[in-house]
């Protein structure tokens, strides 16, 4: 990678990590981990989430913005 896409990148990273902060402290909700198709098991003792589509969906998405990138 050249270092313009890696800044790129990395800027891309910390708008995400501030919108992220934005939506928490105004509310707003967040749609990513309370898909259909992601589990949570609760127990007494114990409670498992597995985000099994919201990974699903991140991987897509990622795919997607890396092919757009890749090519020449």
């Amino acid at each position: 990678m050249t270092r313009d896409k890696l800044v790129f990148a990395g800027g891309m990273l910390i708008a995400a990590g501030i919108l992220l902060i934005i939506m928490a402290r105004f509310k707003i909700p967040f749609l990513l981990g309370r898909l259909p198709g992601d589990f949570l098991i609760k127990r007494p003792n114990m409670t498992v989430y597995i985000p099994l589509a919201t990974s699903i969906l991140v991987s897509v998405v990622i795919s997607v913005i890396l092919y757009f990138f890749s090519r020449r």
